[in-house]
């Protein structure tokens, strides 16, 4: 029997953000802490502490005794470096941070990838092996709370901050679960301080909340979550599909996988603003890049500051010496590994390698690209490099959906084969209105601070009313009407 991992993550075994469930417990969690727990910060981080544990133990309560564990070791080992007499015993406790929750990471996520990829590459040359295998339920947001976790005792081993004295608040920034299971992925040196000083309730940053939830659910409810329909369609039938409806269907998950993605990022900045925090901003108008770069400081944005600070930098001070091939080399390493951290496999792999080796073009080629944008007119220029952009990012996503290398291949080989073959079934056309309604969000928020439309203030009070009861409205009739798809990045 091959090796296998077993993903328990559906939706009916978690407190997703646009389930019945949690409406339930935000409020309930919500009037406790500010009317029960509101004495003093210690009190309101123990309950915090408790509400998060609850959350996430309501998928699957054994896997809290991963994420205390890993919890308590941290804390206890970035107080170890902070003492460390010397710089070699401060990098022993440090590695051994890493060691546990790459580990930890590795064993969970990637154990059967790497013994089913070690098995077929030896049976390619004749040699046949017994898998070990290991049946592994991957828990949910490890991927992500192990970064927020790395980024502490990182942090404090650079000296960028002290080690945190206090357990609870320290636990409550490492549960904290608006953004346990999906991010953003937080900065221990500046998310921290939060816990430690005095919250006190704020009219205005609740409402603002409450409407980045809405909007949040606009966008994941009524935009994604249709998409997802004719996406899950298009894919499972890209055999005898046209290859223009495979185009179409390529591009339509570009903006189910944002719709999706974002519309969480915004609820669990909501969701923080209703218990006095502030969470980074995750996505910022991302459709909008002229280049791979600028789509990656758009796009999943404490991710990929992540992974700039705590290994493109590094690795590219190590590698300096090398000029031009240690910055490719820098590069390509970060954004192969970022793919990798996306999932275990190969199509993964694949995406994070193509976006680094477009990267690579784009630093290899910035004087004569420059040059070359000089002698063509500026509107013109701006527009074909923001829709190549987005040309690339929909090819590179083929293989993001994909469940193989082979469909993924197979789906790009029908789009350039097949791309006049039968008729193409017009409801697949209905699925554009839902593109213009993200297009239109966007748009209109792209010079707010959230990447979500906040109507100004200058709009009349019974207009923002009667547009903010039609968005509830959308969301409650497509609650009731559709079967709703988990959060795309719950899988990382």
């Amino acid at each position: 029997m091959g090796a296998k991992i077993l993903y328990f993550w559906t939706a009916n075994h978690l407190m997703q953000f646009n389930s019945f469930a949690f409406a339930v417990f935000l409020p309930i969690v919500f009037l406790i802490y500010w009317f029960v727990f509101n004495k003093n910060v210690r009190s309101q981080n123990l309950f915090i502490l408790l509400a998060s544990y609850f959350f996430y133990g309501w998928w699957d309560w054994r896997f809290l005794g991963i994420l205390m564990f890993t919890t308590i070791v941290d804390y206890f080992l970035a107080i170890r470096i902070h003492k460390a007499a010397s710089e070699k015993t401060g990098k022993l406790w440090l590695g051994l941070s890493l060691f546990m929750n790459l580990g930890l990471l590795c064993f969970l996520k990637y154990w059967n990838f790497f013994v089913d990829s070690w098995i077929t590459a030896w049976s390619s040359l004749g040699v046949h092996m017994n898998p070990l295998t290991v049946s592994v339920i991957l828990p949910i947001g490890i991927s992500f709370y192990t970064f927020q976790e790395l980024s502490y005792t990182l942090d404090v081993y650079k000296k960028r901050m002290e080690p945190v004295r206090d357990l609870v608040g320290f636990a409550a920034f490492i549960t904290f679960f608006p953004q346990l299971v999906a991010g953003p992925i937080e900065r221990a040196s500046t998310f921290i301080p939060q816990f430690l000083k005095s919250r006190q309730f704020s009219t205005t940053q609740a409402i603002t909340g409450c409407r980045l939830i809405l909007w949040g659910l606009l966008k994941k409810v009524v935009i994604a979550d249709n998409l997802a329909v004719y996406v899950n369609n298009i894919y499972e039938n890209y055999e005898t599909l046209p290859g223009l409806v495979l185009l179409l269907g390529a591009v339509l998950f570009a903006f189910q996988i944002f719709a999706d993605f974002s519309g969480y990022s915004d609820i669990a900045l909501g969701t923080a603003k209703l218990f006095g925090f502030d969470l980074i901003k995750n996505f910022n108008n991302p459709f909008s890049s002229k280049s791979i770069t600028e789509f990656w400081r758009r796009w999943h944005i404490s991710l990929s500051s992540w992974f700039n600070d705590y290994l493109f930098t590094p690795l590219y001070t190590s590698l300096r010496n090398w000029d031009k091939a240690g910055l490719a080399a820098s590069l390509f390493i970060t954004f192969f590994l970022s793919g990798l951290w996306h999932g275990a496999g190969w199509t993964f792999i694949i995406y994070g390698s193509m976006h680094g080796l477009a990267l690579v073009y784009e630093v290899l080629t910035k004087k004569q690209r420059k040059k070359a944008s000089s002698k063509i007119n500026h509107y013109l220029y701006n527009n074909l490099s923001m829709l190549l952009t987005f040309s690339f990012v929909v090819v590179s996503w083929i293989f993001f959906r994909s469940v193989s290398t082979q469909q993924a291949f197979g789906y790009i080989h029908k789009i350039f084969t097949g791309f006049t073959d039968g008729t193409i079934d017009t409801r697949y056309l209905n699925a554009l209105w839902l593109v213009s309604l993200s297009i239109s969000i966007e748009y209109l928020c792209r010079k707010n601070e959230y990447a979500v439309f906040i109507p100004s203030k200058r709009m009349p009070s019974y207009l923002l009313f009667a547009l903010e009861v039609i968005v509830g409205l959308l969301v409650i009739d497509s609650s009731i009407t559709l079967n709703h798809d988990q959060f795309i990045y719950f899988q990382f």
